[in-house]
């Protein structure tokens, strides 16, 4: 009987020892996750007021065309290789591709600089902080399974995407507000999906290479809803200089 009693013992002490090496496990990856993408946010920003600030450097982004079409969609070819690519990259190669694109984001985003004031700026950029944190971290500690919300949260991105191109022609100020409601509230559930999608995709026996990827993966969907939710909470706050 006292044999029995100290296996039981002996088995409950491995399980909780498992699982406290888990949970940190998923604390410094989920860590990981977030300075990737705080560090590519702030790249992002601080090009994007580098350029802004530079007459010579707008010049060559905005007064050409080509080379601002360029710049517009050079962050999608990046989001596809990270995206479609990532297990045949090697880690060097993933993180150089993530900085790659948090640059390019930051010249295409540097008209925002000319188009909003400072100040309202400043003050959606912390609204968005806020909303964010708060999404990421439901999604981290709610025990619902949120897998459900992704197909429907596909579908209305999918949906905003095309009213947006109808609405370059019908130039629809009321249009333009509905569509800009819509995405924040998409972009609100995707960031506590992603957050739960993240949380669960951590393996404790992921090798080191594969664990950084996945987290250099992970930061750049966190960081595609931050920069949507910002973008689309300035569309509705933001005051035009």
């Amino acid at each position: 009987m006292a044999l029995g009693s100290r296996q039981r013992t002996i088995s409950l002490g491995t399980g909780v020892n498992s699982r406290a090496g888990v949970d940190e496990g998923l604390r410094r990856y989920m860590l990981k996750v977030y300075n990737y993408m705080t560090l590519g946010l702030a790249l992002t920003g601080v090009i994007a007021f580098a350029v802004a600030n530079s007459p010579t450097a707008l010049n060559i982004i905005f007064g050409n065309s080509i080379m601002t079409w360029i710049v517009m969609l050079s962050p999608l070819a990046f989001v596809l290789v990270l995206s479609f690519g990532i297990n045949k990259l090697s880690t060097p190669m993933a993180q150089l591709l993530f900085w790659g694109f948090s640059a390019v984001m930051g010249l295409s985003m540097a008209s925002v600089f000319l188009v909003y004031t400072g100040s309202s700026i400043a003050r959606v950029f912390f609204i968005s902080a806020s909303v964010f944190a708060a999404m990421s971290l439901y999604g981290y500690t709610t025990k619902r399974d949120l897998s459900g919300m992704g197909s429907f949260l596909m579908m209305g991105l999918f949906g905003i995407i095309i009213a947006s191109i109808v609405n370059m022609f019908l130039g629809s100020q009321m249009m333009d507000f509905v569509i800009s409601i819509i995405g924040v509230l998409i972009f609100v559930g995707f960031t506590a999906y992603d957050t739960q999608m993240i949380k669960s995709s951590y393996d404790v026996n992921d090798s080191g290479a594969i664990a950084e990827k996945k987290a250099v993966t992970g930061a750049l969907h966190l960081y595609l809803d931050f920069i949507n939710l910002f973008m689309f909470l300035l569309h509705l706050f933001g005051n035009r200089d």
